[in-house]
């Protein structure tokens, strides 16, 4: 009789304490449960289970044997999905929750591609800048920038570097002047994103000096697109991201100021609840959004070759 075959029966017939409720759990016979055990004991060379007319009970060798016998019988059935998931078409919802900024200039293309690769998939896509909890409102994989108040009940995979930058339009800056220093921040108007956890702080460093400077915002957003709408009009400086700000710097519609300061380093992170096992559609979703931003994301990769950012 298969090995593994017997100890799945007598994990079952302990836990249901029943030959004949643990056969049709497996779909056996009672007598072909029992003569699984019988043969399991005879292998060992030891009792295993206390048998009664009333009631099975464990001897005190099968209480010992149960619990490595449960985890391999466990360790062989994941061993057998990991087989059945590769096997299977990857299809059905994948909802997905991500910031507006980047879910409408990057995330959205790579989820389009990602789809073409497996056309039974129907992803779902909700855009918002709100701190969505994934668990509450039923997400399978959130992408998030920057800070994460609440981890509990979540599993967490860096996607990509978040650098922060500040910019303004070329027609600012020939208005109002180049700031030379961050303190000179304070004279001019500046463009604020409501979800920077610092406040109207912005903090910066710069070879190991670190200095923060409270603005008095001309303009604040919770949304990270509004907010370069309005320095591409020549509104202020914007405290921006590069994954939003690059196709505007590399065409020279925005100019990063205070380019030897560095802003908070942050990072794109996929979560998805930790208390469900994780589906092959959405492990194979982040795996693609790794190989897209990693080791590093294209807008990044650009501004770099550019000149226009320094190595981290």
């Amino acid at each position: 009789m298969d090995q593994l075959r017997m100890m799945e029966v007598f994990v079952e017939v302990a836990r249901l304490r029943s030959f004949s409720a643990a056969g049709r759990s497996l779909g056996l016979t009672r007598a072909m449960a029992s003569k699984y055990i019988m043969q399991l004991e005879e292998q060992l060379g030891a009792r295993l289970l206390h048998r009664s007319t009333r009631e099975v009970s464990l001897t005190d060798l099968g209480l010992a044997y149960l619990e490595p016998c449960t985890a391999t019988v466990e360790q062989a059935k994941e061993a057998r999905r990991v087989i059945s998931d590769a096997r299977a078409e990857l299809a059905g919802a994948l909802r997905i929750q991500a910031p507006s900024s980047f879910g409408s200039t990057w995330l959205a293309d790579a989820i389009a591609r990602f789809s073409l690769l497996h056309p039974q998939l129907k992803p779902s896509l909700h855009v918002d800048d709100a701190l969505l909890d994934p668990v509450r409102h039923g997400f399978d994989l959130t992408v998030r920038v920057g800070g994460i108040p609440d981890s509990s009940g979540l599993s967490i995979r860096k996607l990509a570097p978040c650098r922060g930058v500040l910019c303004a339009s070329p027609a600012y800056l020939e208005q109002y002047g180049t700031p030379r220093k961050p303190e000179d921040l304070q004279q001019h108007r500046c463009l604020h994103f409501s979800h920077l956890t610092g406040g109207t702080r912005w903090d910066f460093e710069r070879n190991g000096e670190q200095l923060s400077v409270d603005i008095n915002p001309g303009f604040t957003s919770n949304n990270g697109l509004v907010l370069q709408q309005a320095a591409l009009r020549g509104l202020g400086i914007v405290y921006s991201t590069s994954f939003l700000s690059a196709r505007d710097l590399l065409d020279g519609r925005l100019a990063i100021v205070l380019a030897d300061w560095s802003l908070p380093l942050n990072y794109l992170s996929a979560l998805y609840p930790a208390t469900r096992r994780l589906s092959p559609k959405v492990r194979a979703l982040i795996d693609f959004l790794v190989a897209e931003y990693q080791p590093l994301p294209r807008w990044d990769s650009e501004l770099l070759d550019a000149g226009l950012l320094k190595p981290l």
